[in-house]
């Protein structure tokens, strides 16, 4: 069968002072009509820029070489003016974000009508867009379409970007990690979707993920990048079950598994944290698809956590998980509730001013996204000094104390130094860990502290967490959509749906006998389980 895409010796270079000189180096893959091709890979690995080459998308000043042959044509040889007409009518993008590559204030629909403008069909009656809304799940088109991108949730957001690249009609889909921000349910719907989408229209499909679940449930081939170079390809069933490279190995070895894991009730403490019927609601601005309404976003919840435990919070977007976090840091008030921290009297949400602040050194939090989190314009060791120096600490001891900090995370001391735009993702939440720990809390809460990293980065931080509580004895609250992940780390599993804690118990209680139904639903969500899980 004739090939609709096919690279040969595709390489693009990187500016100097890069760590390499290649983003892309001797890349060749074919994709044939009707067939979904993953391209998997560590960060960093090239993925993304291969795809963006593919649509003519590169940053200007980026050196390419090689064939880009699409439907018999070398679309590196085309001019600029033949190559956007390609765009959107034979060949289409789903971004990983939609939320930056939608425009924040253009109504949906008219974004999607612009579509048919600029390629000369435009759609007068407006049908065209309300079908493809329809096609793509979203609940009554008309108010969809005249929604705005901030009015939708994210699963929303994501089947309207899908809805735009299905509008012409495209031969060749490339879907840039399309579910990676998603929880697992709607992660799950809009996998189901592109499947749909793919039988109903028998179109080539590129998918872009480090999500190796996603391509046991999707792929007809996978194809291995690292460090810009194609190490293994071949049919998925080959790659997944048989994987001859090295690096494919240890990519699969890294997949967390939805494993049973004994609860260390003897090994634990005190217990140093406890909760009673937190509650917080919030009154949201009306729009164009929410009228205004008091939304309960955490309800009557409940738990305690003692010294050197870990406690799993999972469960949907809008769940109410990050809210809880951010009440027990004092980052938010509650409504009612009581919180309790060890040898602390009185409720912890009515302390404020100097009672407060020695308080807040033993409670710390990571946060999911490290580059929002830390000041682009400081230097390592201004940012995880600065917890240190606001509690007294002399600058020279708490110069040391950062090194040993970087020490015990696993990044050399020479790195303090640097900005946070110098680092990967995985470095850049190590440091976030180290500042955390900086003030040697008690207390170390997690915000979804792994969810933007692919597999083998995000082991190795899962690994880095558990060492430093077992070492440090602390106790934990890691959030978590990835139910593998919370099989990994956590001793006890509190399932949240909206606002409300529905089930907690042993993890291996709550993962392989839920009680509820909604528990039962995130299980059977979980992407490849039947070939990573056994399920």
């Amino acid at each position: 069968m004739t090939a609709i895409l096919r690279l040969e010796d595709l390489a693009i270079g990187l500016p100097p002072g890069a760590d390499r000189s290649h983003a892309v180096a001797g890349l060749s893959l074919e994709i044939a009509p009707d067939e979904v091709v993953c391209l998997v890979g560590e960060s960093g690995s090239g993925k993304s820029l291969t795809a963006h080459a593919v649509m003519g998308l590169l940053p200007k000043g980026l050196p390419v070489s090689g064939r880009i042959h699409f439907e018999g044509r070398d679309v590196l040889t085309l001019p600029e003016r033949e190559r956007r007409r390609l765009r959107g009518a034979r060949m289409a993008m789903i971004f990983q974000e939609p939320m930056a590559a939608l425009h924040p204030i253009m109504r949906i629909g008219d974004q999607i009508a612009e579509v048919f403008r600029f390629h000369g069909r435009p759609d007068r009656g407006g049908t065209r867009v309300l079908d493809l809304l329809e096609s793509v799940g979203l609940p009554d088109p008309p108010l969809i379409r005249r929604a705005r991108p901030f009015e939708l949730s994210g699963g929303q957001r994501q089947r309207a970007m899908i809805a735009m690249a299905l509008a012409l009609d495209p031969v060749l889909l490339i879907a840039d990690e399309p579910t990676t921000a998603l929880d697992v349910t709607t992660q799950a719907q809009i996998l189901a979707l592109l499947r749909t989408i793919r039988a109903r229209r028998a179109m080539a499909m590129l998918l872009i993920t480090h999500d190796i679940g996603v391509v046991a449930e999707m792929a007809d081939r996978v194809a291995v990048m690292h460090e810009g170079r194609l190490v293994e390809s071949g049919p998925a069933e080959a790659v997944l079950g048989r994987p001859a490279h090295a690096y494919t190995r240890r990519l699969l070895a890294a997949v967390p598994r939805l494993a049973p894991r004994p609860h260390r009730g003897e090994a634990l403490g005190e217990t140093v944290l406890s909760a009673d019927r937190i509650a917080k609601r919030y009154a949201t601005r009306g729009g164009v698809l929410r009228p205004r309404r008091v939304v309960q976003a955490v309800a009557d919840a409940s738990f305690a956590l003692r010294r050197g435990e870990t406690l799993g919070i999972v469960g949907e977007s809008g769940s109410g998980k990050s809210t809880l976090a951010r009440i027990l840091v004092r980052l938010l008030g509650a409504d009612a509730g009581t919180v309790r921290l060890a040898g602390v009297e009185g409720n912890l949400l009515a302390l404020g001013g100097r009672r407060l602040k020695p308080v807040r050194r033993r409670i710390q939090m990571v946060f999911q996204d490290p580059f929002a989190s830390l000041n682009p314009r400081r230097k390592v060791h201004q940012i995880v000094a600065q917890g240190l120096l606001a509690h007294g600490v002399d600058p020279g001891t708490a110069r040391q104390r950062v090194d040993e900090l970087l020490r015990l995370v696993g990044l050399d001391p020479a790195a303090a130094e640097r900005f946070p735009n110098e680092f990967s993702g995985g470095q850049r939440q190590r440091i976030g860990i180290a500042r955390a720990l900086a003030l040697e809390p008690e207390v170390l809460v997690a915000d979804e502290p792994v969810s933007a990293l692919d597999v083998s980065i995000q082991a190795q931080v899962l690994a880095l967490l558990a060492e430093i509580r077992d070492e440090l004895a602390l106790a934990m609250l890691f959030i978590t959509h990835d139910l593998r992940v919370a099989a990994q780390l956590c001793d006890r599993v509190a399932v949240m749906r909206r606002g409300e804690i529905v089930e907690i118990g042993a993890t291996a209680d709550v993962l392989f006998a839920p009680r509820h139904e909604y528990t039962r639903l995130l299980l059977a969500s979980v992407p490849g389980r039947a070939r990573f899980d056994g399920a």
